[in-house]
Order: C-alpha cells, then structure tokens, then sequence
C-alpha cells in the first residue's frame, strides 16, 4: 500500500534573497495536488484532500509503476499560467460537464517533486536527490517537468517579473519533504504588483471586525465615472481598521459614486470619494478585477488622477 501523503507547504517571504545553500523554482498559479497511482488505479487529491481525478481526465494517464508526484494544476495562456481561466473547471464533477469544456480549457500537471517511485519512499532523501530521480522518470502526457532550478535565483525572478508569474520558491538544500508540514525549509516568493485606487465605500465587518469594516470598495475613474475594481479586505491592523472608520464615518454619502451600483457587494455603505489607497495584488481579472488585494496604505494624490488609463495602461479595455 502506498501511504497517502498530504503536501509540504512554505512560509511565505518579504522578498527575493541570494543566500548559499537554497534552491529556486518557479511558483506556478493553480491548484496543487499530490498524484498517487497504485499500479492500477489514479488518484488526484487537493490540498484539502478532494479527489479530483474526474475533473482532469486528461490527467489519468497511467505511469510505468507505483509513484506519488507533487505539483501544480495549471492551464496555460500564452505560456503562463491563469487561474482565471482554470475556475471554469472547478467544481465541475458531471462527466458531461467535464467533456464540454476540457477542450477550451485543457490542463497540464507541473511536477516539481517525488515522494513515492517503484516502492521506494523518498520523504526522507534531500531535495536534490528527489529532484534527480525525478529528472529520470518518464512522464506521461498532461505531465510537465516544472523547471528551471537553479541556485542563482537573481535570473529567474527576473524572469518571474518579465513574465508577470505568481513568485519564486526557494528550497533549502539536503532538507527531506516533511507532508503536511509548514516548513522553513521551503520558502515562497510573492511576485506582487501595485496598484492606486479611489475608496468609494465600505462592507461593514462583523464579528471581531463589527465596528470597524468588512472590506474597502475600490474604484477608478474613467470618463468621468468611477468603475467599481473590487474591494480589500486584508493587510489592515486594528489601529487601520478604527483610525479608518472614523474617517468613512465622516465621509459618509447615501447616493453611490460607482458607475454601476449593481455590482457591487450588499450592503456597502458609501462614502465622498476623497480617499486614496495603495494596494498590492495579484493581478487584473478579465473583467477589470483586482486579484488578491492588500492593502498597504494611502497616498496623499488627488483622486481625480487615479484613472482607469493611468493604472490599467492606454490600451487596456474597460
């Protein structure tokens, strides 16, 4: 029997850092998973531990013999992942269902370690020999080697900054994979853009957070109208949380200064857009989204120049 392993998983990072004995990759954006295949039959489990086999037919190919692999889920855009693009198979269990879409929306399996081959348990080995044994299987298709690991790590985040990736992992030479496991042996990366944005109102909060503020609502000028860009709900301490709803509670208006109030969240409560915030994200959904708001203060700028055109770029489309 081979034993069902949970991932390893990394502390997160401030930044990027050249420090001797580490290994880098890069950190690909999609569902990690952990595959196990007894021989016989195929298992996909995610982090929580849901079997997603069904969702990823393509992925159920069978291996030379018994293996456990780690990676990453992905569908790729012009050579980067998007994980926009790969929610529209999540949750997606009808067979039926799978079949329609897979061709639109086609996944492939970047592996970036082994902790099981031929009978083998290799949890134990360091990195760098599990890497070397996994540069040796054969893969099946649907099945990609994540590459590439080097020990400079300045050339690949440049490159994760070029190409606009999620991050950079780094891994700490001769450590073992610890499953289930938080550890300081592995290290991940945030590639993180900023962005300004105009606060047009607020969520409210509840629990801890009932008289202060659930989320920020965000918003940018274009024609003269300010388009609703999402809201930030994190990175705010409890001294940002009641200095700032003070300033909401003073700020208050009952008519929306957003474009299109039906969009935005229940209950928000709007406020003069005066204020201007500064925040970290991931990236911009197709639809003109912030991914993964942060919130790392305000800027004194006028609102009046936080545009669509000065944050989005001349070209992007509304």
């Amino acid at each position: 029997m081979i034993p069902r392993y949970e991932p390893m998983l990394a502390v997160s990072w401030p930044a990027p850092f050249t420090e001797p004995g580490w290994r880098f990759e890069p950190k690909w954006d999609g569902i990690r998973g952990i595959v196990t295949f007894d021989g016989s039959a195929m298992s996909i489990r995610t982090r929580r531990g849901t079997e997603v086999v069904g969702r990823y037919p393509e992925l159920a190919g069978s291996f030379d013999g018994p293996i456990v692999l780690d990676g990453e889920i992905v569908t790729l855009v012009d050579g980067r992942p998007s994980f926009e693009r790969l929610q529209r198979r999540m949750g997606l269990d009808e067979p039926g269902q799978v079949a329609a879409i897979a061709p639109d929306v086609p996944v492939e399996f970047l592996t970036f370690d082994v902790l099981h081959v031929d009978g083998t348990e290799l949890i134990g080995a360091p990195v760098e020999e599990r890497r070397q044994r996994l540069e040796s299987i054969d893969l099946p298709s649907g099945y990609v080697l994540s590459e590439p690991v080097v020990a400079d790590s300045t050339a690949l985040w440049r490159a994760v900054v070029e190409r606009d990736l999620e991050g950079m992992v780094a891994k700490r030479s001769g450590s073992p994979y610890r499953p289930g496991q938080r550890s300081h042996d592995w290290r991940k990366i945030h590639h993180v853009n900023t962005a300004k944005a105009v606060v047009g109102g607020y969520t409210p909060g509840d629990r801890g957070r009932a008289s202060t503020f659930g989320a920020l609502q965000l918003g940018l000028w274009h024609h003269g109208r300010l388009r609703w860009v999402g809201g930030v709900g994190t990175g705010f301490s409890d001294d940002d949380l009641r200095r700032i709803r003070a300033t909401l509670d003073e700020i208050a208006q009952p008519e929306s200064p957003f474009t299109d109030e039906s969009e935005l969240p229940a209950g928000t409560v709007f406020v003069t857009p005066t204020l201007v915030a500064v925040v970290g994200f991931r990236d911009w959904t197709s639809v003109g989204r912030l991914r993964h708001p942060r919130f790392r203060g305000f800027t004194d700028e006028p609102p009046e120049s936080v545009t669509w055109e000065a944050e989005r770029g001349p070209h992007s489309t509304p």
